[in-house]
């Protein structure tokens, strides 16, 4: 898949898994988002393992800078997560590119839908870039674990 273009050139977006830092992307989730807080290192890696996985990164050092994985089956459903930009690295537009890119790597394969639970402050990248919330969430239920 061709990189995603940024908008700024100091930032590079990658599809490639090998490259994430996955200690990192734990530390940025675990102290700025409230949806992954107290979970495991042990658990974050093995949702990488089970997901698509997309960074930013920093051309002069190769830091990861922003994170997104999708989960999918690969031919109907695909669920958005852990969208994570560090607070130094905002107001550039990476949270844009980071999910433009996961979903341009998606996108031949034909997904039914891509469904999210969208914060707060990510609402408004979201429907810049097509979602919308459901007509009916009624038909939707959850399962929760303990």
């Amino acid at each position: 898949m061709p990189a995603a273009p940024t908008s700024d050139p100091d930032y590079e977006f990658s599809a490639d898994t090998s490259r994430v830092d996955v200690q990192r992307v734990h530390a940025l989730l675990a102290e700025h988002a409230y949806w992954a807080a107290g979970r495991p290192l042990e658990v974050h890696a093995a949702a990488v393992a089970g997901s698509r996985n997309y960074g930013i990164y920093r051309r002069s050092t190769g830091e990861q800078v922003a994170y997104a994985r999708i989960v999918t089956d690969g031919a109907t459903f695909a669920w958005l997560a852990d969208v994570i930009v560090d607070p130094a690295h905002r107001g550039r537009g990476l949270g844009t590119t980071v999910v433009t890119g996961a979903l341009a790597d998606v996108e031949p394969l034909g997904l039914r839908r891509v469904l999210l639970k969208a914060s707060d402050e990510g609402r408004v990248v979201y429907e810049r870039l097509g979602f919308v919330p459901l007509d009916d969430p009624a038909p939707w239920l959850v399962r929760l674990g303990s």
